[in-house]
Order: C-alpha cells, then structure tokens, then sequence
C-alpha cells in the first residue's frame, strides 16, 4: 500500500503526538479534532513534506468546517511529517495559527466531497 493511501495512520500518528505535545484533549468532531482544556477547539491539519511524485505536501480546508471553526474562535494545529517505514513518521515542523490568521483562501468547488467548497494551503504559506 502507497503512503499516500497510509495517510490517514500518519495523520492519526500526528494528532496524538500534537495533544500531546500542545495538551490538547482529542475530541472527534466533523468540524474539529481537539480542545484546549478551555474549550478552545482545534483542527489539526496535517501534510507529507512531499510526495512521493516530488510535489510539496499541502493542507485541504473544507469552508463549512472552517466557517464553524471560526465562528468559535477556534485554531488550526498545522503539522508536515515525512514518513519512515510502513507505519513511522518523524514530524518536522508544527505551528498553532488561529482561523482569523491564516492567508487568504481560494475556495473551489469540493464535488460531493463533504458537501462543501475547498481550499488548498501550501507549507509554504504557513511555516
């Protein structure tokens, strides 16, 4: 199995590494994947450094959860890892950015994918 199909094991593999690391309390949501212990909800979005086709990793937003997000003054958790092994990954960068401070978004359409619009961030445009 391609890393790229591996992605949801590395992602889960960040999420608890970053509660750990930021004491977040893991909450599954739709719209959000953490808290702080105030109640602070967080999305950790996590990418692959690149891929295995060369091209950097980037980070899909869905608009509806961010709307959501936002209107709880919530945060995004960005992490880039770079995968070792079947099931192992060294995370290399992370950082909190609030909502209200991420760069401007290019929404799109999203297809039927989640039932909303997208927009790609690169790792560049946030670390």
């Amino acid at each position: 199995m391609s890393r790229s199909k591996r992605a949801n094991h590395f992602g889960t593999v960040c999420e608890k590494r970053m509660a750990k690391k930021r004491r977040f309390d893991l909450e599954r949501s739709s719209w959000h994947d953490a808290k702080f212990g105030n109640g602070t909800p967080v999305e950790i979005k996590s990418t692959m450094y690149e891929h295995s086709d060369g091209q950097p990793g980037n980070w899909k937003v869905y608009r509806g959860y961010h709307e959501k997000l936002r209107r709880h003054d919530g945060w995004y958790c960005f992490v880039v890892y770079r995968p070792h092994g079947r099931s192992g990954c060294t995370i290399l960068k992370d950082k909190m950015v609030q909502t209200r401070n991420l760069p401007l978004l290019q929404w799109h359409g999203g297809g039927d994918h989640r039932g909303t619009q997208q927009a790609k961030i690169s790792i560049k445009d946030i670390m």
